[in-house]
């Protein structure tokens, strides 16, 4: 296992830590205090990255709201604030002990800035405090070398597609500020949470704290610091950048060339899975010149044993993908120009002409199990069609289905068609409009499309639970004239298909 850092890291003291979380309950710092401080239309121009109404709406609080004004100043805003206002925002915890942890800063002027990022976070029934390093834009140049990054696109992402179950131990490699954690906390007995930055443990550690609660928190590269153990779920949003080996900051850069880390990665999972176990990672891959990704992503799954559903969920073109992370950092201008310049040339170098970036979901056999492993890859980019947890964990139980359940015993059962709608594409033609396609959607499944004609249009419509499916194809069979034997055989891959997406399922 990695050696702890020498650095304490912020936050350090337990009592600094307590004080600051009563002072911020008190003022009421939570999701729904902020937006009902800042009111409906300035809360969504923050939402946006439109600062200057919040700046207004904070000036203009009433009295009795003046210490949440403040911490919204102080934490979400950026802005210096003078002794008085600090401590009225903070009447428990003391400002020189606040500033001696790290929390807060001093200026030139005598006041004093946030020199963390401490902001609310909900899930929809419970509210968090999340603390990380404060964002590049209210940085001055890049941000440091071990900047643990805060909430984030691809964390609220991987924290919606988790299966939810509640399961006894959970693993977040490469926790940062300790989001995923804060997540699992909910479903998950005992969470051992993983790094190698040792700021990030630190701060991990004090959101713990802040929200009441206790993890394990181990420094450490992908799974060193657990070492033979399993787990029931592991999560991981690790620093997956795909660059040439260089690490500027940890945050994003693993130290290893290309996708190695990402393959490292899924190629290990394995060995720590309990059977049934459920692993979810964010992970980036390399697209070369005339490849198809997801022959690259194959190759890591290949000899891990385990049941994949494999999600891209964008395409980036180098220049995009550069411009993202040199952005991301803050990096000066020219500081960007040169290590952008030094990244393309390395790309144009691999051969790279894009990179996949996407969900893996991954499933161990349950003990005993000795069906083959069941690898499922697409794309899927619509902004509605996003991954969440009830959906991963319905796909693996619908391919688990389908393996075990013969044509014959299919035939048998009465499926009922899910809640779909039909879209239908049209051309104009001499005798009006003519459908030159069709198909069912099952809005908000990601993927979740089938396409239809004139026969399994009738099936899918008549699917409603009362009669076996060979009934119905029987009936469709007579309907066309067409022999129901070689209808059922073309048909069954059509059903097959839509049991996989969710549009079909057994009715009881």
């Amino acid at each position: 296992m990695t050696e702890p850092p020498e650095s304490p890291g912020p936050l350090q003291s337990v009592a600094a830590v307590d004080s600051l979380g009563a002072d911020l309950r008190t003022a009421g710092y939570t999701t729904d205090g902020v937006s009902g401080l800042l009111g409906a239309d300035a809360d969504a121009a923050f939402a946006r990255g439109v600062w200057w109404p919040a700046l207004r709406a904070t000036d203009r609080a009433a009295r009795d709201r003046e210490a949440l004004a403040v911490l919204v100043r102080l934490f979400l805003l950026g802005a210096d604030e003078p002794r008085a206002r600090v401590e009225t925002a903070f009447p428990t915890a003391d400002v020189g002990a606040l500033v001696t942890n790290g929390v807060l800063s001093t200026t030139a002027q005598g006041t004093f800035r946030a020199a963390l990022d401490i902001r609310p976070h909900g899930d929809g029934e419970r509210d968090f405090l999340v603390v990380s390093d404060l964002d590049s834009a209210l940085c001055a140049g890049a941000v440091p070398h071990d900047h643990v990054l805060g909430i984030g696109g691809a964390s609220v992402s991987l924290a919606r597609a988790v299966v939810r179950e509640p399961v006894a131990r959970a693993l977040d490699l490469g926790t940062g500020c300790g989001i995923q954690a804060l997540h699992l906390d909910a479903h998950c007995a005992d969470i051992v949470a993983t790094d190698t930055n040792g700021r990030a443990l630190a701060l991990a550690a004090a959101t713990a704290r802040l929200n009441g609660m206790s993890w394990d928190l181990r420094c450490g590269s992908l799974f060193e610091p657990v070492a033979g153990e399993r787990f029931d779920l592991i999560v991981s949003n690790p620093p997956f950048v795909v660059g040439a080996g260089a690490r500027e900051y940890l945050y994003r850069d693993s130290g290893m060339v290309g996708d190695a880390l990402c393959r490292n990665l899924i190629g290990q999972v394995g060995e720590h899975l309990e059977p049934g176990g459920t692993a979810h990672v964010m992970a980036n891959w390399i697209v070369r010149e005339g490849q198809d990704w997801r022959d690259r992503v194959s190759g890591w799954l290949a000899g891990t044993g385990l049941h994949a559903w494999v999600v891209q969920r964008e395409l980036a073109d180098p220049v995009s993908y550069v411009s993202l992370w040199t952005s991301d950092a803050g990096e000066p201008p020219e500081q960007a120009a040169r290590r952008g310049g030094e990244w393309l040339d390395w790309f144009a170098a691999e051969d790279i002409a894009a990179i996949g970036m996407g969900m893996i979901a991954l499933r161990a056999p349950q003990a005993g199990e000795t069906r083959p492993p069941d690898h499922v890859l697409e794309e899927i980019t619509a902004a509605d069609e996003a991954v969440t947890g009830r959906e991963v964990d319905a796909f693996f139980a619908r391919r688990e289905y389908l393996h075990h359940t013969t044509d014959e015993a299919l035939l048998a059962a009465r499926l009922s068609t899910a809640p779909v709608f039909l879209e239908e594409q049209s051309l104009p033609g001499p005798d009006g409009w003519q459908v030159v396609g069709a198909a069912v959607r099952r809005p908000g499944g990601p993927g979740a499309v089938l396409g239809v004609d004139e026969v399994s249009r009738a099936l899918l419509a008549g699917c409603r639970g009362e009669v076996p499916l060979g009934t119905l194809i029987d009936l469709l069979a007579a309907h066309h004239g067409v022999d129901a034997g070689a209808l059922a055989t073309a048909a069954l891959p059509v059903v097959r298909e839509a049991i996989g997406r969710g549009i079909l399922y057994e009715a009881d």
